[in-house]
């Protein structure tokens, strides 16, 4: 396989700059890998604080345990700056993603020439 395809398909299957780091291009590397982590990190972080706000809801008897109550809360429970970071962080993910493919590849065919 050549190393151009071995490099976009690591960054685009495992995550982004694994591509870059195969290709001994560290600090492109563990930029996209940091940036990445950050973002994956915040959304991680924000829909794990939602899930304990819903089950304490949930304990505290707010709210039915109903599937259907349980769902309406968990559309109803974002607001307008939480909604702006974990969008905000999940359009990161997919830059860094997206260039850590494209990216690995380019760089990759220039290292075979």
């Amino acid at each position: 396989m050549k190393r151009s395809s071995k490099a976009a398909l690591l960054s685009g299957l495992i995550f982004p700059g694994i591509g870059h780091i195969v290709l001994k291009q560290y600090l492109r590397g563990s930029v996209l890998m940091l940036s990445a982590l950050v973002a994956f990190s915040v959304i991680v972080t924000r829909v794990f604080q939602r899930a304990l706000t819903i089950i304490d809801r949930v304990n505290s008897a707010d709210i039915p345990v109903e599937t259907g109550a349980i769902a309406e809360m968990v559309s109803n429970s974002t607001s307008g700056a939480d909604s702006f970071i974990e969008n905000t962080a999940v359009i990161v993910l997919g830059v860094c993603w997206l260039i850590g493919i494209i990216d690995s590849y380019r760089l990759g065919v220039a290292q075979e020439n």
